[in-house]
């Protein structure tokens, strides 16, 4: 299968990795665009796109720049969107509602959603749409061996509106439990603070799906305390309470599981362990990678034929 993957080029986020993955289990054309390439899609595909040549065109692209440009994204064959913010879709913030909208003008697309739930939910609307969950950076994150001198952290951001029951709650924490909340580098610098944490709490309020952190602090080793997500979003991912991961609804229960834990300390060794393996089993973006590829083979739905002004505006290039 011939794929052309087109993704960000100034993304915060490391996800070399990822590519890697994906172009492992095809032949992949991997493209970088920047920010002034994702406004003017039409042009970047008139000067530097045969679609004829793939099998599967591939999005990974800001998707503030893809709403503005449906009309055009609407004559390109075989595309594919993968998305990796579509729970925003469905929690208050200034993108409630326009994925579905989205989709709606493309919906013969399929989407490739990180969350078992948010894809349900994209399926119960019509679309084609299928999970493949977020994952880690195996080159970058692993367990170091190293001494584990921070006992109770969050590494990472809280800022945005999209992360205020994410605040809320470590703000509440942080107020009976000696919680660090911390921010790093990418890379070595975030690594090594993964490593100094014994326990890390994962806040993901009100997403219904669990971010990437979650895999990150699995995969170094530290005992997980993540938001509960609902028994099926758990359960598509393999995580089981007390055994791999700790899952939490509010501040009094995640205090009694921590407490269990503080008091039986093979407990917590062997969570830590058994939530280290599912995230290098299951996780790494190699094999999240392989997953993409899987997602990308079935057959997909025939798109609509181009209306008399579309067929114009490609063939004049406008």
């Amino acid at each position: 299968m011939k794929v052309l993957f087109l993704v960000q080029k100034e993304q915060r986020a490391i996800l070399d990795r990822l590519y890697e993955g994906v172009a492992a289990h095809c032949e992949c054309d991997l493209r970088w665009l920047d920010s002034k390439e994702q406004r003017n899609l039409r042009g970047y595909f008139r000067r530097h796109v045969d679609v004829s040549r793939y099998d599967r065109i591939v999005f990974f692209l800001r998707f503030k720049q893809e709403i503005r440009q449906a009309g055009f994204i609407r004559t390109i064959p075989n595309l594919v969107i993968l998305e990796h913010d579509a729970y925003q879709n469905y929690i208050p913030c200034k993108y409630t509602g326009k994925f579905s909208a989205h989709y709606r003008r493309l919906p013969w697309v399929r989407v490739i959603s990180s969350g078992f739930m948010v894809t349900e939910r994209l399926r119960g609307e019509g679309f084609d749409a299928v999970f493949v969950p977020k994952g880690y950076d195996q080159s970058l994150l692993q367990d170091q061996g190293r001494e584990r001198d921070i006992e109770l952290a969050f590494v990472g951001s809280t800022n945005s509106v999209a992360y205020s029951g994410r605040k809320a709650l470590l703000d509440e924490l942080g107020r009976v439990e000696p919680l660090v909340v911390t921010r790093t580098k990418s890379g070595e610098e975030y690594c090594e603070t993964l490593n100094r944490i014994r326990f890390f709490v994962s806040a993901d309020v009100g997403m219904g799906e669990f971010m990437i952190k979650n895999f990150e602090a699995m995969a170094c080793g530290c005992v997980l305390l993540a938001f509960d997500q609902g028994v099926e979003e758990a359960r598509a991912l393999g995580l089981q309470d007390m055994h791999n991961v700790v899952l939490y609804r509010d501040i009094p229960q995640l205090q009694e599981k921590l407490s269990r834990l503080r008091a039986d300390p093979e407990l917590a060794r062997s969570v830590a362990h058994n939530g280290q393996k599912l995230a290098l089993e299951q996780f790494s973006f190699a094999r999240i990678g392989q997953k993409i590829v899987e997602a990308l083979e079935p057959p997909l739905r025939p798109r609509a034929p181009l209306n008399l002004l579309e067929t114009l505006r490609l063939k004049l290039g406008v």
